[in-house]
């Protein structure tokens, strides 16, 4: 008989900010008497073995996630690779089913992976988009997405209930029929105390190619810049590599406690405008300047909503320029204008009675996914798509 339960925590592959936002919540797990297990895929899965060491991880499915170099060709791209995402997400469901006899696994908790649901187990589904922004086609991708998450027993939303919150319309749909939890916001860093050691802290991350596109025209404009700079490059490797070119610093990744440091000691981030970036922002109280990667809509949302509320300025990548960066002196940051009171990421223990029979499992929809959907997005891309020249 197992003396503990045993949960499959599964983050997607997609940057770092799944992998990085599951941290606490592997924690927490633990400090509950949990046994873990870590599945993803690529850096996410390296990135999780080097904070957890001591954990069994498991390799699933690549989704194959590539960004487009042109914006105007994101969707076009996304929508190419769908077939090889859609192959991926019954791999890793077979998978799933293999594991739970195998490893007499209690409970799933997915951060958008979105095969890893069971009919016999109590599993979770992870993400702050209930609506999935994808222009003309929002509706299309959002019913795409809910019918996913009603197959898990329970959605939780990184992010608050209240009006006052972090993901704006991303996480708070006018009408949404599947049951959710606001848990809060979600970030493995904390607060601490330190003098200041750099004005410009940049921390890349996120897939191929944009995520080097950023990182060379960076690395040219900070040519000329004057003071301190440490550039994280966001590639994790085998070992941590420091290299610099004059005044900046440059590192290939860093792990949970040099990474927390490093932003406390620094003035100004330069960073995607990713949602479990502006959670940590949130959480650490700094100051920021976005740049979204381009064609990526839930980005160029966040960016813009926070510019607005004069939190966080942002510039698009192709027109982005050193002397943008003066326009953070006037922007307030995480540090004043944001309701820092409410900041409560919940009971975890409460959470995780789903995984110790404390609350009843859901019926399980045994709807698949609707092909008909799929073929009618693919018809509405190609209406908005480039035209050939």
């Amino acid at each position: 008989m197992k003396l503990h339960k045993t949960i499959l925590v599964a983050p997607l592959n997609w940057g770092l900010g799944h992998a990085t936002r599951s941290i606490p919540i592997i924690y927490a797990l633990i400090a509950e008497g949990f046994e873990v297990i870590l599945a993803s895929d690529g850096m996410a899965l390296r990135l999780l073995q080097k904070e957890f060491p001591q954990l069994e991880s498991i390799e699933l499915p690549s989704y194959k996630i590539e960004y487009a170099k042109k914006a105007k060709r994101f969707k076009w791209k996304m929508l190419l690779r769908s077939p090889k995402v859609l192959k991926a997400i019954r791999q890793e469901r077979e998978q799933l089913k293999g594991l739970v006899k195998a490893r007499k696994i209690d409970g799933v908790i997915s951060d958008n992976r979105l095969g890893l649901f069971h009919s016999e187990i109590p599993t979770v589904f992870i993400t702050h988009q209930l609506q999935v922004l994808s222009g003309s086609t929002t509706r299309l991708t959002s019913a795409m997405h809910r019918n996913y998450i009603k197959k898990f027993d329970e959605c939780w939303v990184p992010d608050f209930a209240e009006e006052s919150n972090l993901s704006g319309k991303l996480g708070h749909p006018k009408k949404f029929e599947i049951p959710v939890k606001y848990i809060g916001a979600l970030s493995r860093l904390e607060p601490v105390e330190t003098t200041s050691s750099y004005d410009i802290m940049v921390l890349l991350s996120g897939p191929e190619p944009q995520r080097t596109e950023l990182e060379e025209l960076l690395m040219h404009e900070l040519k000329h810049y004057k003071g301190q700079v440490l550039f994280v490059r966001g590639v994790v490797e085998e070992e941590q590599t420091v290299t610099r070119k004059e005044q900046v610093k440059i590192v290939n990744f860093m792990e949970t406690e040099d990474l927390q440091k490093a932003l406390c000691a620094s003035d100004l981030i330069i960073c995607r405008s990713g949602y479990t970036t502006v959670m940590d922002l949130y959480k650490l109280k700094k100051k920021a300047f976005f740049i979204p990667t381009p064609g990526q809509t839930e980005q160029e949302y966040l960016a813009k909503r926070l510019h607005n509320l004069g939190i966080i300025p942002y510039k698009d990548q192709e027109k982005f320029s050193l002397k943008d960066l003066s326009k953070a002196k006037v922007y307030s940051g995480f540090t004043s204008s944001f309701d820092q009171v409410r900041f409560n990421q919940g009971s975890f223990r409460e959470l995780f009675g789903l995984f110790k029979g404390e609350r009843k499992l859901r019926s399980h929809s045994k709807v698949a996914f609707n092909i008909n959907l799929f073929v009618m997005g693919f018809n509405n891309v190609l209406d908005d798509r480039e035209p050939k020249s």
